[in-house]
């Protein structure tokens, strides 16, 4: 109790007060215990609110089995209308019959679409005919999909693996991004790059030399629409990939990312239709529909 407190007190006494208020006692201070108590509650709280915050989606499911630690290899195989044995003649500037079982359309989905050494690929796919037991083609669908950053190496080292000397590449512009894209990627990961000597077909040219002008893009989903006649339905915009993926990384769902699946699984097989398309022009065109994409 203060002095001037205490005065106050003894004046009211004087005066004739026969109450004496109550001394407003300081806030006790909270004991060791009850602190120790209320720092547990803070830490229990936050710890479950972290769990909370990073529980993973529960539907995590991607297409496919997974082949290396974080990477997965989904196969399908599309029927063709096409005989086995048939090459493409005159459709190359070196005038040379090209086996159709050696070529591999490949796209790839990626982090990005400005390129660099920031962006890095994370789904690759591929198609090959493949001949079956009545003597027609099947077009072999294969995809590599990484589900970690640390799976990049090993989806590398696989896609290597189906690349053979005489593999020709075939892509829609993929000579300025696809190819220089894993050229990096390759060479970041300190392996040789595969693609190097590998002929290689960018359909983008022969495309837009047939096609300019006639309708308002030659991007691959209009030539798909309106000379392939190709209607996508629940398609994944592929500006949408890069989140689908990063999404997918951070717990989320993995229903757009198997629609990314769904949506490289059909550019591979419109490249295949293209081509045929493209060679059958060719072939009433002395060979030069093709030319311009060959390097």
């Amino acid at each position: 109790m203060t002095l001037s407190i205490a005065r106050l007190l003894a004046l009211k006494q004087q005066a004739g007060s026969r109450s004496t208020p109550a001394v407003p006692s300081a806030p006790a201070s909270p004991s060791p215990n009850n602190q120790i108590e209320a720092l547990r509650r803070m830490v229990e709280l936050r710890s479950r609110a972290t769990k909370t915050a990073s529980k993973p989606h529960r539907d995590r499911s991607v297409p496919g089995s997974e082949i290396a630690p974080g990477l997965h290899l989904h196969e399908a195989l599309v029927p063709m209308d096409l005989r086995s044995g048939r090459e493409l003649c005159g459709a190359f500037d070196r005038g040379d019959a090209i086996d159709l079982e050696s070529v591999l359309f490949f796209d790839t989905e990626t982090t990005g679409l400005s390129g660099g050494t920031g962006t890095r690929a994370f789904m690759i796919g591929v198609a090959q005919f493949v001949p079956n037991d009545s003597g027609r083609y099947n077009l072999r669908v294969r995809q590599l999909l990484t589900t970690t950053l640390g799976a990049e190496s090993a989806m590398l080292r696989e896609f290597a693996q189906w690349l053979q000397p005489q593999t020709v590449l075939c892509s829609y512009n993929g000579k300025s991004y696809d190819a220089p894209l894993l050229k990096t990627r390759f060479r970041l990961g300190r392996l040789g790059n595969p693609l190097q000597d590998l002929r290689h077909v960018d359909l983008l040219y022969p495309t837009r030399r047939q096609y300019k002008g006639v309708y308002e893009n030659c991007r691959l989903g209009t030539i798909e629409r309106e000379v392939l006649r190709v209607v996508r339905e629940d398609d994944l915009p592929g500006s949408e990939a890069p989140a689908a993926w990063l999404s997918y990384l951070h717990g989320g769902s993995a229903a757009n990312l198997r629609r990314v699946g769904e949506h490289n699984h059909q550019d591979v097989v419109s490249l295949s239709r293209l081509l045929l398309h493209l060679s059958a022009l060719s072939s009433t065109m002395h060979g030069q529909a093709l030319t311009d994409g060959l390097a």
